[in-house]
């Protein structure tokens, strides 16, 4: 009887320590991940009437099952022309990934972009001003 209890304590001993093992590793993550983050491209001037393209690439360390980027947005004057939502099951094409629009200009435009991490947020949005000449 005492061989059989000290054989339960050695596994629970064991399986507490497997389990110290795996949380100690997703906060080990957890430190070294970012926060997904953007940057805009897009003339800085522009005839009005004439189309342009606004590209925006998101960044963020890790896109898995567990962390990944959640959504991607982008406004033109306040209005959201685009957004794109994530899943762990559709996740974004890869840790950098890009995404297009065309817009046309019927004056001047501020673009504010953002994308943001299921787990530890977004950087915060960019922005980018496109005037008229």
């Amino acid at each position: 009887m005492m061989e059989q209890s000290r054989r339960d304590f050695l596994k629970s001993v064991g399986l507490l320590t497997a389990g110290a093992g795996l949380m100690s590793s997703v906060w080990v993550e957890s430190a070294f991940a970012d926060k997904s983050s953007v940057t805009i491209e897009a003339p800085a001037e522009a005839t009005k009437g004439s189309k342009i393209t606004v590209k925006v690439t998101a960044t963020h360390d890790a896109n898995n099952f567990l962390h990944y980027t959640s959504w991607l947005y982008i406004m033109i004057n306040g209005k959201e022309v685009a957004r794109w939502d994530y899943t762990w099951r559709k996740r974004p094409d890869g840790e950098i990934f890009t995404k297009e629009i065309t817009h046309e200009v019927d004056g001047n435009i501020e673009v504010k972009a953002e994308a943001y991490c299921n787990l530890h947020g977004s950087k915060g949005p960019a922005t980018w001003k496109v005037s008229v000449n």
